[in-house]
């Protein structure tokens, strides 16, 4: 799904990735789910790319919903995988957590569980090796973006702003549409480590130029940045009351 040149998008609300495309190749940012495969081939088909063409795939985080086939091109492909160093061992399957989940609702909880059950979420593939980020660096991968610290949903997490684009990859800083819930809209992202810090951690990306901020879950906003932070603290302090 094309969601402006260069940028497109696989998955569904439910779980998100996204390519990012210039004369260089493509950039993968979340690997998805291991189901999400064939879907990424196809989408590389329509770019009219190939396997050869992705350089490189840049993870959010490390947690299993984002790692799907990222394994996958690094084994058999030779794709070097990124993630902040803080993550890198949940990226390995070496640290396990179990942050609290929060609010509940049956229905959204079902759909989530039965979408990522049938596109192999039950099956999480680790990463055997990573390229270890240390933050604030750019990096030269097609459309060259900036890593930018978000910690709090995780101790690693980061946001991928690629200017050329104008769009910032948030991966779970925050969420569109809550997959516990069902609630709709830029809030505090559920399975979150420190949420405090998760939200304080928005002030790094709130003045950011951007159009598109692409979370890990949920649809993409075209709103701009510092509207969407606005309505992620306007919901957490709803939901503190």
């Amino acid at each position: 799904m094309q969601l402006a040149p260069s940028l497109h998008r696989i998955g569904s609300d439910h779980v998100n990735v996204y390519l990012i495309a210039d004369d260089t190749g493509v950039t993968v940012v979340d690997a998805g789910l291991s189901g999400h495969w064939r879907e990424f081939l196809a989408e590389l088909l329509a770019l009219g790319r190939t396997l050869e063409d992705v350089r490189a795939v840049l993870l959010t985080h490390g947690d299993t919903d984002h790692l799907g086939f990222a394994e996958r091109l690094r084994g058999e492909h030779g794709v070097p995988v990124y993630v902040h160093r803080a993550d890198a061992s949940r990226a390995r399957g070496e640290e396990k957590t179990s942050p609290s989940w929060g609010k509940v609702k049956v229905g959204p909880l079902v759909r989530f569980l039965t979408y990522a059950a049938l596109r192999g979420g039950l099956r999480t593939h680790y990463l055997a090796d990573v390229q270890e980020l240390d933050g604030g660096e750019e990096l030269d991968v097609p459309g060259r973006p900036r890593v930018i610290p978000l910690p709090g949903h995780s101790p690693g997490s980061v946001a991928y702003y690629f200017p050329s684009v104008k769009a910032v990859c948030v991966g779970d800083a925050l969420t569109t549409g809550h997959v516990l819930t069902g609630e709709q809209g830029p809030q505090p992202a559920p399975f979150t480590d420190d949420p405090a810090r998760a939200l304080e951690s928005l002030s790094s990306i709130e003045s950011l130029e951007a159009t598109w901020v692409l979370p890990g879950h949920g649809a993409p906003w075209s709103g701009g940045v510092a509207e969407a932070v606005r309505l992620v603290r306007e919901a957490a302090a709803s939901q503190a009351t």
